[in-house]
């Protein structure tokens, strides 16, 4: 039961988080943004949907019902952070790369000191979240694929914040 919850919880927080980057990509493109790192975007979409579902199985294939409450904590830490990234770049926060020529870049809250500070929590999330429920197969794959999508990302985002 308790992982039905936190799964639930988890789907409708991801639910949110888009919810939230739609309505500031419709104001970042009325606003004059262009969208970079189209060809790798899908990826990262089904690398998510991908994580989500591999929760589900490998919980199906040996559920555990008592949670880790520290990695459950340390979750709910990360949430708070990620929140408050999200609040650092109000419309600016996305999942694609959206970029507004001539806007300079946000330099406040954790973007102060750390040029990425939302991926550490993505990276983080991927760890931690089947670690709650001792998902190992998932943690293991789904970080070592992350790694590489975040590289690609990385690489794509970095080269247009050079230019901004």
């Amino acid at each position: 039961m308790s992982f039905v919850l936190f799964i639930s919880f988890l789907i409708l927080l991801r639910l949110s988080e888009l919810l939230i980057a739609r309505r500031n990509e419709i104001w970042l493109r009325e606003n004059g943004a262009v969208e970079y790192g189209k060809k790798h975007y899908p990826f990262i979409v089904l690398l998510h949907l991908g994580f989500m579902l591999s929760l589900v199985i490998e919980y199906l294939l040996k559920p555990t019902e008592t949670p880790d409450y520290f990695l459950l904590a340390l979750f709910l830490a990360l949430i708070a952070v990620k929140m408050h990234i999200i609040y650092s770049l109000g419309r600016y926060w996305n999942t694609k790369i959206l970029h507004i020529s001539g806007v300079p870049l946000v330099r406040k809250g954790l973007y102060k000191y750390f040029k990425h500070p939302n991926y550490f929590i993505v990276i983080s999330e991927i760890a931690v979240i089947p670690l709650i429920f001792h998902l190992y197969v998932t943690a293991i794959v789904f970080s070592v694929l992350n790694a590489i999508m975040l590289f690609i990302r990385i690489k794509a985002e970095n080269k247009i914040l050079k230019q901004a």
